[in-house]
């Protein structure tokens, strides 16, 4: 677990500091625990989309918003392989499968869905699942199955969090958290940030992260990509300058993690990018979507990572 150093004040502290001396720090941190030019190219596919009944303000695929979103059942195996083989043949050594479900329910959907991990696995890449709350003995199964890693963010503080989702609680989300620790499967958990949150809420995130144990393995940093039809289609996007603090802070807390900079990628500037990577970012999503939402193409990606910035890919 991170030091108790870490309090809220010690974060602050962190966040606050002038712009090249945050730098300079998280650069070091990220120096010391990783090869500060591999970036990790991961694959997110959507095997089950819409018709969510949980209201979250931010996404297409609650039933709650209208946004035009047409309801898919869960994906075929074979569909959900040939993504997978597509996603390592262009450089992902990651492959996540998301389902727009509330949690997890047993019966022949679930069983499907251990069936993919355990053959999305063989393919000897790491495989992410995210589909809402788990129960331990699911957990489990998932773990039996081969699973990596189980992505379930916290999305905000515990202090705005009702002011996003009202049908699913904080405490709902770090019990999910626990049962995927306690059966051994690495944790990728992290937030949105551009929700209207205040800077406080961010490092009250970040604190509570410091408190999981053991630490994420994983911290998606989102950045809200305003979906018409949802409560937040208006929402201002957030402050380039606040977003590297957001990744070079949480860089800072989580030396070992992978921080990922994930959705809002398509609203940032190559430069803003490469800021992020310089920050201690060290993973991205590539792919034309991430679930619903537009995604840079991977020719881009690579093309500004690999080309104009000289990274390389993490290897697996």
């Amino acid at each position: 677990m991170i030091s108790a150093v870490h309090t809220r004040d010690r974060i602050a502290q962190i966040y606050h500091q002038p712009f090249p001396d945050l730098l300079f720090e998280a650069q070091q941190v990220h120096r010391e625990h990783h090869d500060p030019r591999a970036i990790q190219f991961c694959t997110l596919g959507n095997i089950k989309s819409g018709a969510c009944p949980e209201d979250c303000g931010y996404c297409a695929q609650s039933v709650h918003h209208n946004t035009g979103l047409k309801p898919e059942p869960l994906m075929q195996l074979d569909a959900v392989l040939e993504e997978a083989r597509a996603a390592k043949a262009g450089g992902s050594t990651r492959f996540c499968m998301g389902a727009a479900w509330r949690e997890v329910k047993d019966g022949s959907q679930f069983d499907r869905v251990l069936d993919m991990v355990r053959q999305v696995a063989a393919l000897d890449l790491e495989v992410c699942c995210t589909l809402g709350m788990l129960k331990p003995h699911q957990a489990q199964q998932l773990k039996e199955a081969g699973l990596t890693a189980y992505n379930h963010n916290l999305d905000t503080s515990e202090e705005y969090y009702d002011k996003i989702i009202t049908t699913r609680t904080y405490q709902d989300r770090l019990e999910t958290i626990r049962a995927v620790s306690e059966a051994g499967i690495s944790v990728c958990c992290g937030g949105i940030v551009g929700l209207g949150e205040t800077i406080d809420d961010r490092l009250s995130l970040l604190e509570t992260l410091t408190k999981l144990n053991p630490p994420p393995e994983s911290i998606p940093i989102n950045a809200l990509i305003p979906i018409d039809g949802t409560p937040l289609e208006a929402a201002k996007p957030i402050d380039a300058i606040a977003l590297v603090r957001m990744v070079a802070t949480t860089r800072i807390l989580f030396p070992k993690a992978m921080v990922r900079l994930s959705a809002g990628r398509t609203e940032m500037s190559d430069e803003l990018q490469a800021m992020c990577f310089f920050a201690g970012a060290n993973s991205i999503f590539t792919g034309a979507k991430l679930l619903t939402a537009p995604n840079p193409e991977r020719s881009h990606d690579e093309e500004l990572i690999l080309d104009r910035l000289g990274m390389i890919p993490k290897p697996l």
